[in-house]
């Protein structure tokens, strides 16, 4: 406050509050289409659709069968689709090679996409964690610890195998020391200029992630492992500026902090610190949660999604990646 308040009745705060109209016109934070982007997962050959039994109403598809919901971001004004691969556990090594095949499923989905719909822009995730046959975002050594560099290098060739397919933004969500400075160089270097870089700068290691292991396939590759040792404590946020410091410094175009609603006072802090595009990941976790309540008649499905997505524009993102993209774009143009 700049200056202390008439008392009451002077001011009375219930008088902006008094009917829908005047309830707009002074609203602080808005919720739009264009805030959000729609995670798919993607799965190869033709005309393939699997359920995600922990993820209710999200699906696995063929490429083809994501022309389908690209037209729906269009039409909704969704402007970005991210994608994660559902590889072949035949495809699965533990050095994660797969993902530098430039003829694997995630370059050939970015082609098929951006050949029929170049207006929507595309994600790509940057990890070893679909690829490996222990569920790591990178290699490992004799004893199972996860290596920096020699994953850095790796990582750096598949963004680049992605940039050259088309894609708009890569994320590197591994949280690996120096791979957005490693990435930067790599893409500057083969004249990618153009190609943003999303940076996963503080991605917590959170309980909240297990749905999504499921929807690609490396939870029981993971075991009881876990990622803590490249993960961010939960317990820790000024640590989450030093991370968001250290990517903008080697070239991220837009930062991340995920999981999102029970890390909202990292979104506000690392806007506030760093004014940069930010945005956070709504991941499967909190989507199931309210999901599952939804469906036992606890809560209103609607006005939680709507509510959970303002919550993060309040804290501060410039974006969301969020399950629930298509279904807040309806209830959006609806009102």
């Amino acid at each position: 406050m700049n200056a202390p308040l008439p008392p009451y009745p002077a001011s009375r705060p219930r008088r902006l509050r008094r009917d829908a109209a005047i309830r707009a016109l002074v609203r602080e934070h808005r919720l739009a289409p264009e805030d959000l982007i729609l995670p798919v997962f993607v799965l190869d050959g033709t005309n393939r659709s699997e359920d995600v039994p922990s993820m209710p109403g999200v699906q696995r598809q063929s490429v083809d069968r994501l022309f389908a919901v690209a037209e729906q971001c269009l039409a909704l004004g969704v402007p970005v689709m991210a994608l994660f691969p559902v590889i072949d556990p035949s495809l699965k090594t533990p050095d994660g090679r797969e993902a530098l095949n430039p003829d694997g499923l995630v370059p050939r989905t970015v082609a098929a996409l951006k050949a029929r719909f170049p207006e929507l822009n595309l994600l790509t995730d940057v990890a070893l964690d679909p690829f490996t046959t222990h569920g790591q975002d990178g290699l490992i050594d004799d004893s199972g610890y996860i290596l920096n560099d020699e994953t850095v290098a790796v990582l750096t060739q598949q963004a680049k195998v992605q940039a050259q397919a088309g894609v708009d933004i890569v994320a590197p969500s591994d949280m690996m020391d120096g791979r957005i400075g490693a990435i930067r160089s790599a893409l500057e270097g083969a004249g990618l200029i153009h190609t943003r870089i999303m940076a996963y700068s503080a991605k917590y290691a959170s309980a909240f992630y297990g749905p999504f292991r499921d929807a690609v396939g490396s939870k029981g590759n993971l075991g009881k492992s876990d990622k803590k040792v490249y993960q961010m404590d939960p317990a820790n946020t000024d640590e989450a500026l030093r991370e968001v410091a250290l990517d903008i410094a080697e070239g991220a175009d837009m930062v991340m902090v995920k999981p999102g609603m029970p890390y909202l006072d990292v979104v506000r802090r690392v806007k506030d610190t760093f004014r940069m595009p930010t945005f956070a990941y709504q991941v499967s976790g909190e989507y199931s949660m309210l999901k599952a309540a939804a469906a036992n008649g606890w809560l209103d499905h609607d006005a939680v999604m709507m509510e959970s997505l303002l919550a993060f524009k309040r804290a501060g993102a410039d974006g969301v990646l969020t399950y629930f993209a298509l279904d807040a774009a309806r209830q959006l143009q609806q009102r």
